[in-house]
């Protein structure tokens, strides 16, 4: 098979003990450290965490950046011949990544740059479960504008939290963080008992305008305190982190105006966590592919550009989910997994389970052969609803450069396996 080649993003270890991996994910993390933004491949939340993380960081320090940066961020987050989807997505269009992290910088510029067709990658990213932590520059850009003098909506802004921002006037100093009596964030961590979180940076911020376009349910988590602090704007009690999410299905939206993301330790580090894991806790339920029909074989072979989610392709560490209806006194289910032609030597496995979603871990029936085709024979099984699930087991290598990891081996992942499955009783 034919070894391609794609920048995607910076691979950081995963720590031993690590047990937060969600299921159906590639990984965990995606760090934005692109054009216009501090490119940094390192959250050290991440690492406290033992979450899995890669990223895309452009050239350092790089007022001017050149053809190839945008060429690579480009490649990551909008796709390319051997990605089609981008970095974010699988070829059906769900999150290949828990949540994507966004550094501080200009949130503008950062919009400009990755162009209107990774933007709606990433929109599509959160409205389809993944989701989003964002400080500073990607605090700003979750909104749909700010609010200055009058309402300036930003085109090359997100608007995945669809309020307004409005800057601090506050540059490279330390406010106090207030947390918030009923705040999730305390769900994780009591930051001493007192809800408050001393000296976290601070530079240009935003914090959430609730005077026009306030979405019905965000959840203000943090409120900044700048007793003692000179200030242009007054900024004292107003929202510095916030939470919105959708719906089920989507993911969870985490502003934060300042930056905790860098601290190794104490109190601001535990903020960061925080949000993490409350971002993690709100990635959006699985989905259901459809429902299998006795004795019809369904054929999954789509790509993302057929735009028929329902019927496509399978990519990397993906799970594709399915139902069928048992009726009462089924003597036997025989549900067959079949590879397509060119892709016998890829590992799938086949799973089902009564009443509810069918993962590798907590299935009833599995068949996890290191192979391709698979045969699962369910003796009496129960009335009612069985899920039935296939796991895509093949997938990338990883290896790290200076912009981000290199993805070499089985590339051909990243665009879908393509497969039939059957059930009949």
């Amino acid at each position: 098979m034919k070894k391609e080649i794609i920048i995607l993003g910076l691979l950081t270890p995963l720590l031993l003990n690590a047990q937060n991996n969600a299921k159906g994910y590639y990984k965990d993390i995606f760090i934005d450290g692109g054009l216009r933004l501090s490119s940094r491949a390192d959250l050290p939340s991440a690492r406290v965490l033992g979450l899995q993380t890669e990223a895309f960081v452009s050239e350092k320090k790089a007022k001017d950046y050149t053809r190839m940066d945008t060429l690579l961020q480009e490649q990551c987050f909008a796709g390319s011949a051997i990605d089609e989807n981008g970095v974010l997505l699988y070829p059906d269009g769900e999150p290949r990544f828990r949540m994507l992290y966004l550094h501080g910088g200009l949130a503008e510029s950062h919009g400009k740059t990755l162009g209107a067709r990774a933007r709606d990658n990433i929109r599509q990213f959160v409205r389809n479960g993944g989701s989003f932590v964002g400080s500073c520059a990607g605090c700003y850009i979750t909104s749909r504008g700010v609010w200055e003098d009058s309402l300036k909506l930003r085109e090359a802004y997100l608007g995945i939290w669809p309020g307004l921002t409005r800057g601090t006037k506050l540059s490279d100093k330390h406010t106090g963080i207030s947390i918030e009596k009923r705040s999730p964030l305390l769900r994780y961590y009591d930051f001493g008992g007192d809800r408050f979180v001393d000296s976290v940076y601070h530079n240009n911020g935003a914090f959430a305008y609730t005077q026009q376009m306030w979405p019905e349910g965000t959840e203000i988590l943090a409120r900044y305190d700048t007793q003692g602090l000179t200030v242009k704007r007054k900024i004292q009690g107003e929202a510095a982190i916030w939470a919105y999410k959708a719906g089920r299905e989507t993911g969870r939206v985490i502003p934060c105006g300042s930056h905790p993301e860098n601290v190794k330790s104490g109190e601001r580090l535990d903020l960061m966590c925080a949000m993490v894991k409350y971002a993690l806790d709100g990635n959006g339920e699985p989905t259901v592919k459809g429902e299998l029909t006795n004795g019809k074989e369904r054929l999954m072979d789509r790509h993302t550009h057929d735009n028929n989610p329902a019927y496509t392709r399978i990519g990397d560490k993906q799970y594709h989910h399915f139902t069928l209806q048992v009726p009462k006194h089924t003597g036997e289910v025989r549900i067959n997994l079949k590879s397509l032609m060119g892709y016998e030597d890829v590992v799938m496995y086949l799973c089902a389970r009564h009443g509810d979603f069918a993962f590798v871990d907590d299935a009833d029936y599995r068949n996890v052969a290191l192979d391709a085709d698979k045969q699962l024979v369910i003796k009496n099984p129960k009335a009612g609803i069985l899920y039935i699930s296939v796991y895509c087991a093949t997938t990338v290598d990883a290896v790290a450069t200076a912009y981000g990891t290199q993805y070499t081996g089985r590339t051909d992942v990243l665009n879908g396996i393509p497969y039939t499955i059957k059930a009949e009783f």
